[in-house]
């Protein structure tokens, strides 16, 4: 990998890391630090890799589905192992439900 394609995968990062932190609720935009939502963004992005939710094929309308949940239930998995806190899956959703959002505002997802 290039730097430049370093430096644009960052660039991706921080605009999807601002985009999250707007769209969460008042009372958890103060609850994560941007470490803990880069963590998340890097956890939710493995979980897309291994699951391989990502090479399903798209049904007639073009969607294809993905489970919330079980992205929720990783992301609070994986933070507990690697001792990164114990989180409220609630607030996760939230997260996740921001990053899918974004993917959606660049028209990667439909």
């Amino acid at each position: 990998m290039a730097t430049d394609e370093f430096t644009l995968e960052d660039l991706d990062d921080e605009k999807t890391i601002e985009f999250i932190k707007n769209y969460l609720p008042q009372d958890l935009k103060d609850k994560f630090s941007d470490d803990e939502l880069y963590y998340f963004l890097d956890v939710i992005t493995d979980y897309y890799t291994k699951s391989g939710c990502l090479d399903v094929q798209p049904d007639k309308d073009g969607y294809i589905e993905i489970d919330q949940d079980a992205i929720v239930d990783y992301v609070v998995k994986e933070a507990k192992k690697d001792q990164m806190g114990d989180f409220d899956p609630e607030d996760i959703l939230f997260v996740v439900q921001g990053e899918m959002e974004f993917g959606n505002s660049l028209g990667q997802v439909e």
